[in-house]
């Protein structure tokens, strides 16, 4: 028989306080000690404006570039696939919107392959305006020597007609929300070296890229050049709704004439010039018949 092994009483270990876990914040796991009391205050704003881009389907390669532009210098943004352009893309939009978590859209619409047709709204309440896009150049086509880094936040310059009227008050406001990088955002810089310049001129808003070389030192700020990156398009406004992809209409362009209409002018034009042509040898028949030659003499001397 093997020995008995003796026993050794274990000795009790009482527990140690665990410290207790510091609640979640909008900034993260901190200890409230440690935060300042106007970071864990609730009523500090935050901006969380998310954009989504997306266009429609049978989109031209060309308006297809300029929203991969848009993309490009747009951290804040969220791309999704091609929708189908119908009479009920708003609700589609809208859930589309709701599902990505995004609070804004900017929606590419091509139509006929040629008309390019911007949607800016506001989801899911509202506003938003329709705009057509004209004299559309992409970074690819300029080639322009201006280059920024990726996810830089920019600064935004309006000019002084935006002042003037209500409706361009609220496109400001729009552009302001929606082109405008949050501060913190998890995809930007924590600084600026280009400007989104947007100015009117016709009744159109003309859009801009800059960037801002510094070649001397910081304080000498008159040696800061602006450097044209890129892509440039021009919106002529359409209509502004008072909902998201529609909804009562707050303003409506009276000098707006759709691309449609001017296509029609042209034709007619093409074809005027053919009627002047069959008026003009008709005009020569009747002549002709009203003023006969004379007989000659000599006509029929060679024929015997």
């Amino acid at each position: 028989m093997g020995k008995k092994r003796k026993q050794i009483e274990a000795e009790v270990v009482e527990p140690e306080e665990i410290p207790e876990r510091p609640k979640r914040t909008l900034l993260g796991w901190k200890d409230k000690s440690q935060v300042p009391d106007e970071e864990t205050d609730s009523k500090v704003f935050r901006n969380k404006e998310k954009v989504l881009i997306t266009c429609s389907r049978r989109i031209n390669y060309r308006y297809r570039h300029l929203m991969l532009n848009m993309v490009s210098i747009l951290p804040h943004c969220k791309k999704d696939n091609k929708v189908e352009s119908k009479a009920t893309k708003g609700a589609t939009m809208n859930e589309l919107v709701e599902l990505r978590s995004c609070s804004s859209c900017l929606f590419f619409e091509c139509r006929k392959h040629k008309d390019l047709y911007l949607w800016m709204a506001k989801c899911p309440n509202g506003p938003s305006v329709k705009f057509l896009v004209n004299a559309v150049y992409t970074m690819e086509e300029l080639k322009l020597t201006g280059n920024h880094l990726k996810g830089s936040r920019p600064i935004l310059t309006f000019s002084n007609n935006f002042d003037k009227d209500a409706h361009w008050k609220l496109l400001k406001e729009m552009i302001i929300q929606i082109f405008g990088t949050p501060k913190e955002h998890r995809k930007s810089k924590p600084y600026h070296d280009h400007v989104f310049v947007f100015s009117i001129v016709d009744d159109h808003i003309w859009f801009r890229n800059y960037q801002i070389s510094d070649k001397g030192p910081r304080e000498d700020r008159e040696k800061m050049t602006l450097i044209e990156v890129g892509p440039r398009f021009c919106l002529n406004p359409i209509k502004i709704f008072g909902g998201s992809f529609g909804g009562p209409t707050l303003y409506e362009n009276p000098f707006f004439v759709s691309p449609n209409q001017i296509r029609a002018l042209e034709k007619r034009k093409k074809a005027g010039k053919f009627a002047k042509k069959v008026k003009a040898k008709t005009r020569r028949k009747m002549h002709e018949l009203s003023n006969p030659l004379e007989p000659d003499e000599f006509a029929d001397m060679w024929k015997e």
